[in-house]
């Protein structure tokens, strides 16, 4: 166990992508299962408050100092627990780099995950989010997920017990965010099952032969030519979640918005672009103080340098009326609020 504990405060502008400033109590890293019990098991866990993060790409810390402990799990590595002929499950650690585990799978010559290249944050998390890109959930390569509770027990979840959806799960409900993850275990397909028609990637693969590298290396570029670099640019990737509402609402707003975008959900309903709202809404590219709506993707919002959480919530409440005004829908954070 690695504990970065301070006598006053830890900083924590290194673990959140946004770039903001704030500061906890204390600090811990955890690089195995034993190392976690034993915590649980001194009592740390007692001690005050504690709140489990990842990479920090999917949270915005909204105070400057935090009297919690702040708990990270370090627990890497990728196993393979079983291979036939047309898959392969593998028990992933869930302090992996979620993108170099889908290195490791374009390496390996493993299918599935292709589509979600260059998502930031780490494995657990991706778990917990249910992240999506490009017409592929990562829902739909999980298998379980092994976690620990707070007072030492262990459970495995099997997929159909997560309650996933669109970019929700049963661990981001209030009563499950005390739960330690620790390993999620993937399927992966053997055999060519790329998804290619969301977005612009059949395009950028018209030519020449479609194989895993080649469509690993287009949703990148896709992925950098729109959203900003963190390590440039403070931001949290989506902001904002696309909205899911009735078919019947949708036809009703489209008689004033014939151009309105939507993707088919089921019968009765459809999901909008929160992005192309926001741009009609007229904040693409708008600032507010020292942050704004990035100028070429609106579902990201940005920290133009020394921005506070409230800075942010500021902008984001701003937009959400602003959609709200225009077209009577409701746009929700993506992003995690502490």
């Amino acid at each position: 166990m690695k504990d970065h504990f301070q006598t006053i405060m830890y900083s924590l502008l290194s673990h959140n992508t946004f770039g903001i400033e704030a500061y906890a109590a204390r600090f811990v890293d955890y690089h195995s299962e034993e190392e976690l019990k034993r915590m649980v098991k001194d009592g740390l866990l007692q001690k005050r408050p504690y709140f489990c993060i990842g990479a920090g790409s999917n949270v915005l810390f909204t105070h400057p100092y935090y009297d919690w402990t702040f708990i990270h799990s370090a627990i890497r590595g990728v196993e393979v627990m079983h291979e036939d002929a047309d898959h392969v499950e593998v028990r992933v650690g869930s302090g992996e780099v979620w993108d170099e585990f889908v290195q490791t799978c374009v390496d390996r010559g493993w299918y599935g995950a292709e589509n979600l290249s260059l998502i930031p944050g780490e494995v657990g998390a991706a778990a917990v989010q249910n992240i999506g890109a490009y017409g592929v959930e990562v829902k739909d390569l999980i298998i379980s997920v092994e976690t620990l509770d707070r007072k030492g027990g262990r459970r495995i979840y099997e997929a159909s017990e997560c309650g996933y959806g669109y970019r929700t799960s049963l661990f981001k409900r209030a009563d499950m965010k005390g739960l330690f993850m620790l390993y999620v275990n993937f399927r992966l397909s053997k055999h060519p099952c790329f998804k290619l028609d969301y977005g612009n990637v059949r395009q950028e693969l018209a030519e020449g032969e479609i194989t895993l590298e080649r469509v690993r290396k287009a949703i990148i570029g896709i992925r950098r030519s729109k959203l900003p670099d963190p390590a440039v640019q403070g931001n949290a990737g989506s902001f904002f979640v696309n909205p899911v509402i009735s078919r019947m609402y949708y036809e009703a707003v489209r008689v004033a918005y014939p151009q309105m975008p939507c993707y088919e959900m089921d019968a009765g309903r459809v999901k909008v672009p929160a992005a192309w709202l926001i741009e009609q809404a007229g904040w693409k590219g708008c600032k507010l103080g020292p942050v704004a709506v990035h100028d070429g993707q609106a579902l990201v919002l940005v920290n133009r340098g020394g921005a506070t959480g409230a800075d942010v919530l500021r902008l984001a409440d701003a937009v959400q009326k602003a959609v709200w005004n225009k077209f009577g829908i409701e746009i929700h954070p993506e992003v995690n609020f502490l």
